[in-house]
């Protein structure tokens, strides 16, 4: 399975499945969240707010994740997935980030994905630092692979030349 690292948008990819870090409501928000949002559509925003509240306003726990259509993006599936918010590492951020992808790549598996592209969860505003969050993400991805197989490509798209660097050296 090829993993890639590329510094791009993660709205333009040629992927099956981008992975959206949301927020909890899924209904958009701030960085990846409204590009995604704004990227797929009003048709994307109508889909997750069909989907069921377990409680109310929380349409997806942290940690677990859901999937909707792409709607006007190139991805056929948006997989939506709620990050932890850091709190200095101590309150099980790093298993919340862990399940993220875990549950992600499930949904990919259960939909017959073969191409998915990440951003780096969390680590935007709520403020994960990399050097803990990317390798986490990088042995998680290929610990689901050699557990499951059914990958043949996922990208970590970023943002910036900084978290490219980091993605790069956790690859090896």
């Amino acid at each position: 399975m090829p993993i890639e690292v590329l510094q791009a948008d993660i709205t333009t990819l040629d992927v099956e499945a981008i992975v959206n870090a949301a927020n909890e409501t899924l209904l958009g928000g701030g960085g990846v969240d409204g590009a995604i949002h704004r990227a797929a559509g009003p048709g994307l925003l109508a889909q997750c707010r069909a989907l069921p509240e377990v409680r109310r306003g929380v349409r997806c726990p942290t940690g677990e994740a859901r999937i909707t259509d792409g709607h006007r993006l190139r991805a056929r599936y948006v997989i939506h997935t709620v990050g932890p918010v850091w709190r200095g590492g101590h309150a099980g951020e790093a298993g919340l980030l862990a399940a993220c992808y875990r549950n992600s790549l499930q949904l990919a598996t259960e939909h017959g994905i073969a191409s998915i592209a990440f951003p780096a969860i969390s680590c935007g505003v709520y403020g994960y630092p990399p050097a803990a969050a990317v390798p986490l993400a990088v042995s998680e991805v290929r610990a689901w692979h050699e557990a499951h197989g059914g990958l043949e490509r996922v990208v970590f798209a970023c943002f910036g030349d900084a978290m490219a660097a980091s993605y790069r050296a956790a690859l090896g």
